[in-house]
């Protein structure tokens, strides 16, 4: 089976382009031409070179293919100007999904986020049904993942568009090498620089049990539908201390209020774009979202796909494996 990933260069992408190559799929990646290629060059695939803002050369990349997983997505909590990261999630999206249904592509895996869905609060556990609206998404992030799941929801309804969607939630492991926001809080907790937290938490997930789930989600799901690919609900404050016990660093001291961060991530963000030194370590926005535990139940990818996810321990002890063996860590 002819199957075609983008952004397998990234985090979550060459898992899942890794995953598919051991299951005997003959698999192409679709990487721009300033993609770093550590994660790629590991792989058994084909690397073609291709643009999310280009349809033409999407249209090229796709062509005889049987399967797309669309992958990549500019995963940034804070952007100094967010018409690019609109232009990849939302107008990409858009020119892959066309490509795809040029090229009489047979199943589509869209790779959305648990950003898209609603938020119950109070440590209350969401699902795929939870209300939400545009107007519930915090930052440009979230907006344009929302944006671009509607979109795909809207082209398999009028379109017919053979896709189906998955939401992992915040994977952690190996390969993270830009590292992505989760993958410096893991780096900053394992080298002893997280003393406080705030009061908030998630549901992560080893970056390949999402990798199983796209698999599953091609093989078991049902077009239009959407799948929670997680694991375990835990605060902030559990996953830091997990990553200090691995690392042999200090853990957290406490948790602090909302409104204690909020003052340092204005100043933080200021700091960024004075400088333009990349991401703030910490953001309004993050903040923001932080107010609500982001807790998240896999029982429909269990009940419709089968899907199985591990301990979220052994994630975290093969990321600090990894960033250890690359220097990341202090």
């Amino acid at each position: 089976m002819k199957t075609v990933v983008t952004g397998a260069s990234g985090f979550v992408g060459s898992a899942v382009a890794g995953r598919l190559a051991r299951a005997g799929h003959d698999v192409r990646v679709i990487v721009r031409g300033t993609s770093r290629l550590d994660n790629v060059n590991e792989l058994s695939v084909e690397v073609v070179e291709g643009d999310l803002c280009d349809r033409k050369s999407l249209e090229k990349a796709v062509a005889g293919c049987d399967v797309l997983f669309h992958v990549a997505a500019d995963y940034r909590l804070w952007v100094p100007e967010p018409e690019p990261m609109y232009a990849v999630n939302v107008r990409g999206t858009e020119n892959i999904m066309l490509a795809a249904l040029s090229a009489g592509v047979e199943r589509v895996v869209y790779t959305s986020s648990v950003a898209t869905l609603g938020i119950s609060g109070d440590g209350l556990v969401s699902d795929e049904d939870t209300p939400v609206s545009l107007d519930d998404m915090v930052g440009h992030y979230k907006r344009s993942k929302f944006m671009a799941e509607e979109l795909v929801t809207e082209m398999v309804r009028e379109k017919g568009l053979p896709a189906v969607i998955v939401n992992p939630s915040t994977p952690v492991g190996p390969r993270d090498i830009k590292p992505t926001p989760t993958g410096r809080m893991v780096i900053e907790a394992a080298s002893g620089r997280m003393p406080v937290c705030v009061d908030t938490g998630l549901n992560f997930v080893h970056v390949d049990d999402v990798a199983e789930g796209h698999l599953l989600a091609m093989e078991r799901g049902k077009p239009g539908e959407r799948y929670i690919l997680g694991a375990e609900n835990l605060t902030l404050l559990k996953f830091l201390e997990t990553v200090s016990e691995i690392s042999g660093c200090r853990p957290p001291l406490c948790t602090i209020p909302h409104g204690m961060v909020y003052p340092v991530a204005v100043v933080s963000e200021l700091w960024a774009r004075f400088t333009g030194r990349g991401e703030p370590l910490a953001t309004v926005d993050g903040v923001k979202l932080a107010r609500k535990k982001m807790f998240f139940s896999t029982d429909k990818a269990r009940r419709e796909l089968g899907y199985r996810p591990g301990p979220v321990r052994q994630a975290l002890e093969e990321a600090v494996e990894w960033f250890m063996e690359r220097g990341y860590l202090a």
